[in-house]
Parts: structure tokens; C-alpha cells; sequence
């Protein structure tokens, strides 16, 4: 998943050549790869670990709430960092911080510890409000400030690639496809039954080991890189802009209840797609991982066609129509049986491809110096995907174990959207 802040105008030497950005250009793109990489991998992770530590569904769910909940905690004090120590530094601590929540996956598995996974978890989503917070306005500067929206595009496109290599990778190393019902599980002696719990978490050790030595690679190659030196400039001057002072705009309030129930319904989404292909579509567990990948590509096709149109569409008329979509999809979802179930949530990665960018620049829309710390309220409200998860997956429970009407928290979230593309975007002028 690509967060974006809305960085301050950064420019950059205009007489550097494009041949002095390019090595730095393509290390951002890692991070943007590496980021995508740890939140699709998540999507895995929350079935999986459900096996190994026998945990019901709303505790699966706090995987979610633990890397979403340090993008919260972890917001204000990344821009802190980026402001006293600069873009190379903040990025190979956000780097460096992340390596160690995945090798903390070798502990949390040995031990077969699930508060363990989740504080590697909340590590790692640490590290990632860090690398996401320097990142984005880095790639911004590297080059043309006229082209600095394509180039953000183009790091994003590979945050997309990781939506989709991710499950691939999750389906051959992760998953070992063998589940036990809990009377199969009560029947094992209590030797085969850990055995099998052991087995399934010992699988997760050594994809971790290789995520976090890349890690530490990337941020050595950082380390003795020549990057550029750049300064950030505000368009308008000095920003006057207040953090709690820019909630007095009625638009950006609702961009950040929009954003929220985005966030919340793309993470519940992705978080139960393979449980889902599982029960509605009545596929097996890694055919369910490959489908999740097929997700992760329409996910990255609907960010380019959704570019496309938006050249046509305005864009909170392209919102609207695109949760209207996604609201019958998921009825679909709910009520479908079959293969439609699977294809109704590949859909929905299609249309949600759109969503936070457009919400984000509705939101900031003609607030002024009140842009930066708008940015940070929006950037903030993806707390909904710590939330949201775990009251899908309390629903879940509470309703026998039944997945498919979980997907109405979904639902109800796109409705808010919707209202946010139809009424909510305005800007009320005074």
C-alpha cells in the first residue's frame, strides 16, 4: 500500500544532470518495493499465523492493528526526524528499523510467541512510517520539478509490483497449505499437535531472514551513496498553518473520515482474502494465494486506467462511481457462492486502486498554509486499518466463523466514501 505525503515544494540544483539522480532515483524505488513488500506480505501472514497460533479471527487481526497502529504512533515523531537529521539519514534508520522487527520474526518463531510476532510487526510498521515519510518528497526532488508527480507515479507503480509478488512469494515459502479443523486438532496428541504448530511458524524464519539482510544491504549501499543535497521550500512563504487550526476546513474533516474507512476497507479486504477464497470460493490455500496476487495486479492496473480516465472525469465524480462499484461488489461478496466470491474481491482491488490519492487531494484542495499539517491529519487516519480488522474479524466470530458477512464492514465503509465523493469534498466557502 502507497501512502503519500503531500510534500512542501523541494527543489533541487536545476543544474545537476538527471544522470546524478539516477542512482538515487532507483534506491527509492527499492524502498517503495520493500514497503509494498512488507504490507502484502501482512495478507499472508494473518491466515497463516492463525494456524500456527491457533488464534481465532479477531485475534489474527491484530497483525494489522500492530503495523497500522505504529503508522499512527509513529507519524508526528518520522517528520521529526526527517526535520533534524535530513532525507539520507531518516531513510537508512527507517531501513535499519525495519530489518530488525523481520529478524525479530527468528525469536517470535522459535518460541512460537504471538505477542512477539506482533511487536516485530509493530517494529516493522515503525520503520515503514519512517522510510514512507522521507521517501515520498525525496523522490519528488530527484530530477524536474515539472516532473515530479510522474516520477512519484512511477515509484508507486513499484509498490504495486510488490502487490503482487508478495503472495507469490508467501504462496511458495509461507504457506504450506495443510490446515486441521478443531476437532482434527483435538483428536492429534499433544506431541503431533506441536509439532505441527512449530512447523507452521518455523516456515515464516527464513523469508524474514532474507527481507531483513536485503534491508541491511540497501542501507549500506545508502550509507556510502553520494545523495544529493536538497532544500525544501514552501510556495507560499513560511507556513502559518496550525495542526488542530486545520481542521477548521469542513472538506478536510471529511477526507480524513474518508481516508480512515479506506484505509480500513482495503486492510480488511486484503486481510481475509485468502479465508475468503477459501470458504465463499471453495478454492484451496495456496490457489487462494495466487488469486491474491491476481488481486495485486488489477490493483496496480486500476491505478494506471484510473490515471487515464481521471484526464476525462473529475475526480470526485470518478470516487463516487468507483465506490458505487465497489459497494455492489461487495454484495457480491457477501451473498455470492463460488468462484464469483473470489472474482467480486479481485474487482474490488481494481476499483479501491484510486482511492487514497484522490481522497488525499480532495482533502488538502485549497487549504493553504494549512496543506502540511492537513497532509499529516490524512496521513494519520490510516489508523483505520488497525481498527477496522479487528471489528471484521470480531463480526467473523461472533457469527460462527462465517467470513463472507464480515465483508460488510467493507461495505460500509465504500457508502462513506461515496458520500464523501458526492457531498463531502465541497469546499465550503465563506
Amino acid at each position: 500500500m502507497n501512502h503519500t505525503n503531500q510534500p512542501e515544494l523541494i527543489t533541487a540544483d536545476e543544474n545537476s544532470s538527471g544522470k546524478k539522480y539516477l542512482l538515487p532515483f532507483i534506491l527509492v524505488i527499492s524502498l517503495f518495493f520493500l514497503w509494498g513488500m512488507a504490507h502484502n506480505l501482512d495478507s499472508i501472514l494473518i491466515p497463516h499465523l492463525k494456524k500456527a497460533c491457533n488464534l481465532n479471527n479477531r485475534q489474527s487481526t491484530l497483525i494489522d492493528t500492530s503495523v497500522f497502529l505504529a503508522y499512527f504512533l509513529m507519524a508526528i515523531p518520522a517528520g521529526m526526524i526527517l526535520k533534524r537529521f535530513g532525507y539520507k539519514a531518516s531513510m537508512i534508520t527507517g531501513l535499519l528499523v525495519f530489518a530488525a522487527g523481520a529478524f525479530l520474526f527468528v525469536p517470535a518463531a522459535n518460541s512460537l510467541s504471538y505477542i512477539t510476532f506482533l511487536i516485530a510487526l509493530f517494529i516493522i510498521g515503525c520503520g515503514l512510517t519512517i522510510l514512507e515519510t522521507s521517501a515520498n518528497p525525496y523522490a519528488a526532488v530527484l530530477g524536474d520539478p515539472a516532473k515530479s508527480t510522474s516520477r512519484l507515479n512511477l515509484a508507486a507503480s513499484f509498490n504495486g509490483l510488490a502487490a503482487m509478488i508478495a503472495p507469490l512469494v508467501g504462496s511458495l515459502f509461507i504457506l504450506s497449505g495443510k490446515s486441521h479443523t478443531a476437532d482434527e486438532l483435538a483428536a492429534m496428541t499433544e506431541t503431533t499437535r506441536s509439532a505441527y504448530f512449530m512447523e507452521e511458524a518455523a516456515s515464516v524464519k527464513m523469508p524474514y531472514i532474507i527481507l531483513g539482510l536485503v534491508l541491511v544491504v540497501i542501507a549500506v549501499i545508502f550509507y556510502f551513496s553520494r545523495l544529493p543535497e536538497v532544500k525544501t521550500k514552501s510556495i507560499d512563504g513560511e507556513a502559518k498553518g496550525t495542526f488542530f487550526g486545520a481542521l477548521r476546513h469542513k472538506h478536510l474533516r471529511w477526507a480524513v473520515v474518508a481516508q480512515f474507512f479506506y484505509v480500513g476497507a482495503q486492510v480488511c479486504v486484503t486481510s481475509f482474502f485468502i479465508r475468503m477464497a477459501q470458504q465463499g470460493g471453495g478454492f484451496d490455500e495456496k490457489t487462494a494465494a495466487y488469486y491474491l496476487a491476481i488481486y495485486g495486479f488489477l490493483f496496480t492496473a486500476g491505478r494506471f486506467a484510473g490515471t487515464a480516465l481521471l484526464q476525462f472525469i473529475s475526480s470526485h465524480k470518478l470516487l463516487a462511481i468507483y465506490s458505487v462499484i465497489a459497494v455492489l461488489l461487495c454484495c457480491i461478496a457477501i451473498f455470492g457462492n463460488g468462484a464469483y466470491v473470489v472474482y467480486a474481491l479481485g474487482g474490488l482491488g481494481f476499483f479501491m486502486s484510486i482511492m487514497f490519492p484522490t481522497i488525499f487531494g480532495l482533502g488538502i484542495e485549497g487549504i493553504g498554509d494549512d496543506t502540511k499539517p492537513g497532509s499529516s491529519w490524512l496521513i494519520m487516519s490510516i489508523v483505520g486499518g488497525a481498527i477496522l480488522p479487528y471489528g471484521m474479524g470480531a463480526m467473523i466470530d461472533h457469527y460462527g466463523d462465517n467470513i463472507q458477512i464480515g465483508y460488510s464492514i467493507p461495505l460500509v465503509c465504500f457508502l462513506v466514501i461515496l458520500y464523501f465523493g458526492l457531498k463531502g469534498y465541497k469546499i465550503a466557502h465563506k
